[in-house]
């Protein structure tokens, strides 16, 4: 926390800015600051980790809003954090003492179904953009969370459980509105603006802020999904079965192997909570009844404690793990895309997810592949498409008391998978852990690609709040 900060913001005598008011009166949407009602919950991110307070908030009705905060906050020299869904773990949406631009008020969703596209403004989570394209029973390939930005989560590549038939979000994007850093309102897209294009998928918010993201979308009915869950004294055994079973399994089906404490929620049997598990996340985006085909091998080993895989709407599969990541616990996430699960492997995540340092402290295994590893690598930002598996590493506590150890155990277990590395980190998943490693989210070309794309859109580095590439001048 930044306690000078802290104090003045408590006190109410944070200095004006100069033409404040001014500005203020030509905000369509809210303009925010310390001695406001609304700027205590305003102020708060995701993260509890992520303690800061902003001189002011703007809450942004639509891109005019945007544009005159952009040339506001330039002319005097303001830093400025851009917030969509507001759930980056680094926490690069809000910062102390300058201005946060809060998209959160955009939601518009315009869908147009006979061509299968959506235009979607950057507020938009993925739970609301998923039911208004399931109504056309219609999908937008998207995260494993429904509380989760769009805005983000496109702009550093994304993935999830439609990833594997259809490929990454960004490799959905048709189209972006964006407003640089020299507040100029332009388009992005294979025929306007190519290498803004190329830049925006996979290369985060480091170039202007997108208002407006226009997306193809894929026919998508009812899924067969849900999740088989294993005590987790039997993890290593459903471990060396799920990487044969996993070397063989067709693009339609995604899975996330999860090892954390059953949470209290409606879907997990009541004998289940509170107990060490290993979840075993299914989504088959094919005919169902194919899909149970496929996965009847998975359903058959062990048998697991609980199997609750059933047809269901997308929209409700994109809840289930909703419960087991709350706003407001503290996060400090490891990640690295890892090659699979050899013996070794195995047995350094069964010792560290053994050494969880709380409930809600997880290790999320996401297989990869398939239409992702489809496209050339340099088609866009996003890099690594080689690679078979992520592992990402979530340390998620409550007391601020508990930080040193939580994070300490994400950082040894992050250290201890670097022998089954297949190279490099997704942007999305890094905490705040210096250049080198946002180095490593890109192949070495095509961070030397960004670095000059941003030279050319933002060479004052004015949007530096994110995994940031710095201008080539």
């Amino acid at each position: 926390m930044n306690l000078q900060a802290a104090s003045r913001t408590r006190a109410g005598d944070r200095a004006a800015i100069p033409g404040l008011a001014q500005f203020a009166a030509g905000i369509q949407g809210q303009v925010i600051q310390a001695q406001d009602t609304a700027y205590e919950t305003a102020r708060r991110v995701w993260n509890g980790m992520i303690d800061r307070y902003p001189a002011l908030i703007v809450r942004c009705a639509g891109p005019a809003d945007v544009r005159r905060a952009v040339d506001f906050a330039r002319r005097r020299d303001l830093l400025v954090a851009i917030r969509g869904g507001g759930h980056n773990v680094a926490g690069n949406g809000t910062c102390d003492d300058g201005m946060v631009l809060d998209l959160g008020p955009m939601k518009t969703i315009e869908l147009d179904p006979v061509r299968r596209t959506v235009r979607a403004e950057p507020g938009l989570t993925w739970g609301e953009i998923d039911r208004a394209t399931q109504a056309a029973g219609l999908a937008l390939p998207g995260g494993i969370q429904s509380t989760t930005g769009i805005a983000g989560f496109t702009l550093g590549g994304g993935f999830g459980y439609l990833s594997r038939l259809h490929g990454l979000t960004c490799d959905h994007l048709l189209a972006a509105e964006v407003i640089t850093a020299d507040g100029v309102a332009l388009t992005a897209s294979a025929s306007d603006n190519p290498d803004l294009f190329w830049g925006l998928r996979g290369g985060g918010g480091n170039f202007g802020i997108v208002t407006a993201f226009t997306y193809h979308l894929v026919p998508l009915g009812p899924v067969l999904g849900g999740m088989l869950i294993h005590s987790a004294t039997r993890a290593g055994e459903v471990l060396r079965f799920y990487r044969e079973f996993a070397a063989a399994a067709p693009p339609a089906l995604a899975s996330v192997l999860i090892f954390t404490t059953a949470p209290v929620a409606p879907h997990i049997p009541v004998h289940l909570h509170g107990r060490p598990v290993l979840l075993v996340t299914l989504c088959y985006a094919g005919p169902p009844d194919e899909g149970e085909r496929v996965i009847q091998p998975l359903r058959a080993f062990g048998p697991p404690d609980a199997d609750l895989v059933s047809i269901r709407p997308y929209t409700e599969v994109q809840t289930l793990l909703d419960a087991a990541n709350p706003a407001g616990l503290l996060n400090y996430w490891k990640a690295e895309y890892i090659q699979g699960y050899g013996d070794e492997a195995i047995e350094t995540i069964l010792h560290y997810t053994a050494q969880a340092p709380s409930p809600n402290s997880k290790l999320l295994l996401n297989q990869l592949g398939g239409a992702i590893s489809h496209v050339p690598p340099d088609a866009t930002a996003y890099a690594h498409r080689a690679a078979p598996f992520i592992a990402n590493i979530n340390a998620m506590w409550a007391a601020p008391a508990a930080s040193e150890s939580a994070i300490a155990w994400a950082r040894d277990f992050w250290t201890a998978l670097q022998p089954f590395s297949a190279g490099g980190v997704y942007v999305n998943f890094l905490s705040n852990e210096g250049e080198d490693r946002v180095r490593a989210a890109y192949e070495p070309g095509t961070y030397a690609r960004l670095a000059t794309l941003k030279q050319k859109y933002d060479p004052t580095n004015f949007f530096r709040l994110n995994q940031n590439i710095k201008p080539t001048g």
